[in-house]
């Protein structure tokens, strides 16, 4: 008999998925269809428990044709989007904290951190959403989707603008240290602050941040992987030969509440340090682009990069505080243009301070990405997606990189930004709207267990509290330094 249909390959396979559109309703109609096995009635000895209602299961066919990232391509993304210019500030967070309390931290954050993912990566997949305020969208409805969205453009441009003044300041020098530029080539125009960042953002930044899929940018994601562990590498192997030569005195182990100072300092570096580990908003543009998705398979992901940041943040945290002790300052890359008492020293801080400039280039379009699709869906509603209109892409992106460029050349300094960014935005992000959507949605559809919704209140609460006594922290610090 003739039919307009054409057999499926015997290569591919039919993959059935439920219809969760956020703007469709939650039950659809039921059909009667049942799907047949072998050419045989549906009445015919077939297991009800194979029944499966066809209006709620779109097909999609697919076959050798996918070419998703890998499971360690999507570690190197979701990995870039956390090692930024946040582990700058660990060694001096480590001052504060002390050495033991420092280091619990960073593994309990870490952990932390790694359970909301995996709640959003859950309730993602059950919304069937292709973004983060998707998922805010259809369990807190649209203000939500809003807020979240601008906490998202406010934390990523945030963290672009921080990247361009570290790399000003380590190329050009600043009142704390020498430039590298200075230090070649003598002081000139090639070392003036501006002007090289403007070089850096046209020549090497703007090409990676027009291409248009983050599994694009796989490559570069590694490389920068790499140059953070020479540098986390090169700081612990200075700190190690300095420890045998009895160099390095002995560290602060716990806080110190000998003054109010001291009180102040340790309300407003926890915000820093969950700052870290935020990286929540590009889950899902890393999700939906891995080869044979599941949430599984997603988890993995998830844990293999938190490993593998605890491990980084910790190395050099410890090393860094171990090296210059009580004179940390909030950016180690400062402390690196001195000399560090061993041999080749004027080299190592050379490959240090070098080496993690271009991470932080490799790093940027990563984070850009993310900012100009959350950007596009706030802006632009309803238009065609980004990856369908090429001259929306590139037009966005001249836009975002001048804009961030503006705020590098008016911003002085980085450590008042962090603190506020980290108790803020980078808060809501990676531990509010996570265990807001998980409580949602578990009162709605997708239950939770007694010990996940303990859990989510726990983070919720915790969140709420570091998020507070942050932002009262930093407007009670700045009016300190201000008398």
């Amino acid at each position: 008999m003739d039919s307009n249909y054409s057999a499926i390959p015997k290569n591919s396979y039919l993959e059935l998925q439920v219809n969760n559109d956020p703007g469709i309703a939650r039950s659809p109609p039921k059909s009667d269809l049942k799907l047949l096995a072998n050419g045989r009635d549906a009445d015919d000895d077939f297991d009800d428990s194979l029944e499966f209602h066809v209006d709620n299961y779109p097909l999609i066919v697919d076959g050798s044709n996918n070419h998703g990232s890998g499971i360690s391509g999507a570690v190197f993304n979701l990995t870039t989007s956390i090692i930024g210019a946040g582990i700058m500030a660990l060694p001096a967070t480590m001052k504060v904290l002390g050495l033991i309390l420092g280091f619990v931290l960073i593994i309990l954050i870490g952990i932390i951190s790694e359970i909301s993912v995996e709640l959003w990566v859950r309730f993602s997949v059950f919304c069937k959403a292709s973004s983060y305020g998707e998922v805010v969208q259809y369990a807190l409805g649209k203000p939500a989707r809003v807020l979240s969205e601008i906490c998202i453009i406010v934390n990523n441009a945030g963290v672009l603008v921080v990247y361009l003044i570290i790399m000003g300041d380590v190329m050009s020098g600043s009142l704390h240290h020498v430039g590298v530029f200075d230090q070649w080539l003598g002081h000139g125009v090639w070392d003036h602050r501006k002007l090289l960042i403007l070089v850096v953002l046209v020549v090497f930044l703007a090409p990676l941040c027009a291409l248009e899929k983050i599994d694009s940018l796989s490559l570069t994601s590694a490389a920068s992987v790499a140059l953070a562990v020479v540098f986390v590498v090169v700081a612990s192997v200075i700190a190690l030969i300095k420890l045998v030569e009895g160099k390095i005195e002995a560290p602060r182990l716990f806080p110190d509440f000998g003054s109010k100072e001291s009180i102040l300092d340790l309300l407003v570096v926890i915000p820093i340090m969950t700052n870290a580990y935020v990286c929540h908003f590009n889950v899902q543009p890393i999700y939906n682009e891995l080869e044979g998705p599941s949430p599984q398979k997603m988890n993995r992901v998830g844990r293999i990069t938190t490993v593998l940041c605890v491990v980084v943040y910790a190395a050099t945290a410890i090393s860094g505080f171990l090296l210059f002790g009580k004179d940390t300052e909030s950016d180690i890359l400062i402390n690196f243009d001195k000399d560090l008492g061993i041999k080749f020293s004027s080299a190592l801080n050379y490959i240090v301070r070098v080496g993690y400039i271009l991470h932080l280039v490799l790093v940027f379009p990563v984070i850009h990405f993310s900012l100009r699709q959350t950007v596009d869906k706030l802006v632009f509603k309803g238009s065609a997606p980004l990856l369908e209109s090429r001259k929306r892409s590139l037009a966005l992106t001249v836009v975002l990189l001048a804009l961030i460029y503006l705020g590098s050349t008016m911003i002085p300094s980085i450590w008042t930004a962090f603190k506020f960014t980290g108790a803020t935005t980078a808060v809501s992000l990676g531990f509010i709207f996570p265990p807001l959507v998980a409580l949602r949605l578990s009162c709605k559809e997708e239950a939770l267990s007694i010990g996940q919704k303990l859990l989510s209140w726990s983070m919720l609460i915790m969140a709420i509290v570091v998020s507070i006594v942050g932002v009262v922290g930093n407007v009670y610090s700045l009016k300190s330094n201000s008398k």
